[in-house]
This record gives C-alpha cells, sequence and structure tokens, in this order.
C-alpha cells in the first residue's frame, strides 16, 4: 500500500441544505482493515437516501464516512488482512455504508461482487444499492413468485426500473405507476405489463381493471402517504405491501379493517443500517440468481445521465426535479 496517496477527493455536505451545500473536500485515503477492500472508484450511483443525507435527515452509521454515497464501481487498488477473494487490479462493483462519492473507498469484500462481462464501470456503479434493494425487499421480503400480479410505484425511478425488469424476469405480471405519459412508455419498454400515468388516473382502479378485479398479490412502495389505504385497497387478498421509503409523510391515518378483511401483510425494511453479515448475505443471493441474468444482458441499468464527481450539486439537482428515468450516476477520473 506505499503507492497509495495519502490524500483524496471527495464530496461532502458543509452544512445540511440545497444542492448547493455539496462540495469536493479533501480526505485521507483510507487503508483498508480486516476483510475489506480499498476501491479506486471509477463510478458511483446517485440515490435518493444521498438526498436525505444532504439534507440532514439521514445520517450515516456509526463508522461511516461523513462523506456520502452508497454504491461503487473501480477497481481493487489494496486488501487488507484476511480479503483474499478479490485481487488488486480486479473490477468490483460494491454496496458500501458511506463514502462512495469519493476516489477511494473500503467496503467488505463480502458486500463486493464482480462485475459481469459486458457492463461499463458506469452501469456497475448504478447496480449495487438498487439491486440489493430489490432483491431484498420484492423476492425475500416480497415473495414474489412467477405468475403473481406486481404494483410497483416509481415505475421509473432506479428502483423501479430495476424492479420491473426483475420481476419480469422471473416471470411476474408488472404493473408500474409513473407521473408522465413519457415515463410510463420507459416502463413498457422495460417490460411492465402496463403502465400508469397518476397525474392522470387512479392507480387502484387501473390495478383492479388490470387484475379482473382481484387486485396485486404484491406492491412495492416508497411513497408513504395517500397511497398508504390506496394500496390496501389495490391489493390482492393474501396480498403483500412493502415499504422501502416515504416521498410523503410516513404518517397517515389508517383504517386497518381492509388488512384484517383482505389478510394482508405490510411489511417494510431499510437497508443501510442492515449489518455487513445481512448484506453479504443479500450479495450471495444476487450473485447466484441475478448475475447471470446481468451478464446474459436479460436485464441492465437504466443509465438516466452521468456527472463529474465536481458536479455532485447537480446530480442531485436533476434527482430532486423528478425528471430522470432510471440511474444518475457520478464518474470519477
Amino acid at each position: 500500500m506505499a503507492d497509495l496517496p495519502h490524500e483524496m477527493r471527495a464530496v461532502a455536505a458543509r452544512a445540511p441544505g440545497k444542492p448547493d451545500v455539496l462540495e469536493i473536500a479533501t480526505r485521507p485515503v483510507p487503508r483498508p482493515g480486516a476483510g475489506e477492500i480499498l476501491v479506486r472508484v471509477r463510478a458511483a450511483g446517485v440515490n435518493r437516501p444521498d438526498v436525505l443525507q444532504r439534507l440532514g435527515a439521514y445520517p450515516p452509521p456509526p463508522g461511516a464516512p461523513d462523506t456520502l454515497g452508497l454504491e461503487i464501481a473501480g477497481e481493487v487498488a489494496a486488501t487488507g488482512e484476511g480479503a483474499t477473494r478479490f485481487a488488486p487490479g480486479t473490477p468490483v462493483m460494491a454496496l458500501v455504508p458511506g463514502g462512495g462519492y469519493a476516489e477511494y473507498a473500503l467496503v467488505h469484500e463480502t458486500n463486493a461482487l464482480p462485475i459481469p462481462a459486458g457492463l461499463s464501470m458506469i452501469e456497475a456503479g448504478a447496480i449495487p444499492e438498487t439491486y440489493f434493494t430489490v432483491w431484498t425487499n420484492v423476492f425475500e421480503r416480497g415473495r414474489l413468485v412467477e405468475g403473481e400480479w406486481f404494483l410497483v410505484h416509481g415505475g421509473s425511478s432506479g428502483i423501479g426500473t430495476t424492479a420491473i425488469q426483475l420481476a419480469k424476469a422471473f416471470g411476474a405480471r408488472v404493473i408500474a405507476t409513473a407521473g408522465s405519459d413519457e415515463k410510463c412508455e420507459a416502463c413498457r419498454a422495460l417490460g411492465a405489463d402496463v403502465a400508469v400515468n397518476y397525474a392522470q388516473a387512479d392507480f387502484v382502479e387501473a390495478v383492479k381493471a388490470a387484475t379482473d378485479g382481484r387486485g396485486a398479490d404484491l406492491i412495492l412502495d416508497m411513497v408513504g402517504g395517500d397511497y398508504i389505504p390506496r394500496n390496501h385497497e389495490a391489493a390482492a387478498i393474501d396480498g403483500r405491501i412493502v415499504q422501502i421509503a416515504f416521498l410523503k409523510t410516513p404518517k397517515v391515518e389508517l383504517d386497518l379493517r381492509k388488512l384484517m378483511v383482505k389478510r394482508l401483510t405490510h411489511t417494510g425494511s431499510t437497508l443501510r443500517p442492515r449489518s455487513v453479515a445481512d448484506k453479504a448475505g443479500i450479495a450471495r443471493a444476487l450473485e447466484e440468481r441475478v448475475w447471470p441474468l446481468l451478464a446474459q444482458g436479460r436485464c441492465k441499468p437504466v443509465i438516466d445521465s452521468t456527472f463529474p464527481l465536481a458536479e455532485a450539486a447537480q446530480a442531485h439537482a436533476r434527482m430532486e426535479s423528478s425528471a430522470h428515468v432510471g440511474k444518475i450516476v457520478l464518474t470519477v477520473g
């Protein structure tokens, strides 16, 4: 590790606030501990939790860097004691607890994955956060199986575009909601059987029409607010709703009789606070079940736009505009 630089560029928020609080800061290049690898970052995905962290509403977990970024792709620059899976120079992508918007980032080797052949660094940098989230919530917690009807809100988002592709790859029928006709068309192009422009139509009615009144077997929701009772209305008997975020309020007044009568399961999870071991388990499942699909081109990250590391503020402004379709990625020289 003697040839590693002592300092690196990273993106930090000088105070909670709008995108312009993001700035390039100088940080020491971290050294990998036991079981860890140091990655020379080439691309870092931009995600909604990064925006929340910038606003001061989602602090990093204990021990994580104060700089932003939850997913990276690059080459292994150094390995810590006992880290033997990836040799220096190996291209990898990884889910990190923070610090991804930087020239170097640390990750436990079990939370890193090889980059499937045919994917660029930009594409690889757009995968970990959304694929880990979709796999654990749609297929593990949500138990989606072939032939079921799956409703995903925010179908044109990074999570949504991933969920559509993976649900279709595993044989489900997909209904996606999005905020414009153009975004709905993007969802259909990815395989959605039905796309609902929520600005013009009631998704509850659309779901019932598509399913002959039965409802959705699984609903993935990151909206919250008034979507929560409407999700209960749109769900099938024995349906499942998985909550992963709240673009609207998390606090609602709710009549739970629908949950009882339909025997619904309403669950949820967050990814960032989970242990290294938990994330390692998700990584193993992804490598076994999903990485072959990426290698075969049966699913692929949708890239909306890229920005250099120094333009992280513009990347956040793009995300907050909600004009994007798919992932926004920072490139690191």
